[in-house]
């Protein structure tokens, strides 16, 4: 663990504080920058020790803000643990959680080992639900927080394990949004659809011929899922386009759903 204060003093206090996982490239590294943006001092979470640092060095040094790194791997649980301990830590509060750490399966379900599945399901949905419960039950305590959760619009859909994680991950933050309700504390699930950043390109996705009016940019997106969670939205939706695709998979039969669903996905699916 490794921090930059303000001034050079490590966690210094007086300021909001956020935890965001996966920070270092993507969605999460635009929430840590909007959120540096906004004054807040950042408690970045990722994999890599050299990217992270480097993150958290640029951040202090644009917008003044205390920077904190964690180097976990959340497929790890010893390492979800000690991420869960720091939003434990009455000493030391955190008042906003982005769950956003993730990555895309390359292959279907059953052509991927069952190891790699786990992993995934780690990932995606458990340290979700370990870091939730930790930082629920402190900003619960405290009678204010949030926590944002980056779901996914293929929780809408039937798209292999990813699609049923993500479906996971948005009717838990809907759960445990009701479970808070009056407390102080929000939770929103975030669903964008496709988005610029490194995670089709790591995932080995060809998207060449997914059109232009699909494509998000990570800015406006986080812009608009910050304004969403001060308008207490449970549920977000970035997009025009993704917000009538959402409505319409509400109203169409399961079925159809189903079936358009699986067949985008073994198209975009490289071969094995």
């Amino acid at each position: 663990m490794t921090g930059v204060g303000r001034g050079g003093a490590p966690y210094a206090g007086g300021m909001p504080t956020a935890l965001v996982t996966g920070a270092t490239a993507g969605i999460g590294l635009e929430f840590a920058r909007q959120l540096a943006e906004r004054g807040s001092d950042l408690v970045l979470v990722a994999r890599d020790r050299q990217r992270l640092e480097g993150v958290a060095a640029d951040l202090h040094r644009r917008f003044g803000v205390a920077t904190e790194v964690l180097v976990a791997d959340l497929a790890d649980r010893a390492a979800v643990q000690v991420v869960a301990d720091r939003l434990s830590d009455a000493s030391r509060p955190v008042d906003l959680l982005v769950n956003n750490a993730g990555f895309g399966l390359k292959r279907g379900f059953l052509q991927n080992d069952v190891e790699v599945e786990e992993n995934a399901f780690d990932v995606l949905c458990r340290a979700v639900l370990v870091l939730s419960h930790a930082a629920a039950r402190a900003m619960k305590a405290r009678g204010q927080g949030a926590i944002i959760n980056v779901s996914s619009v293929a929780s809408f859909v039937a798209m292999g394990s990813y699609s049923a994680a993500k479906a996971w991950v948005t009717v838990f933050s809907e759960s445990l949004a009701t479970e808070l309700a009056g407390t102080g504390v929000k939770v929103m699930a975030l669903c964008p659809g496709f988005t610029h950043t490194e995670f089709h390109q790591r995932a080995e996705m060809n998207m060449s011929k997914l059109p232009d009016a699909l494509w998000l940019d990570a800015d406006q997106l986080v812009t608009d899922a910050l304004a969403d969670l001060d308008r207490g939205r449970v549920v977000s939706v970035p997009g025009t386009a993704y917000k009538v695709l959402v409505g319409a998979l509400n109203v169409v039969p399961r079925g159809l759903a189903r079936s358009v669903s699986g067949g985008l996905a073994s198209r975009r699916r490289p071969k094995a």
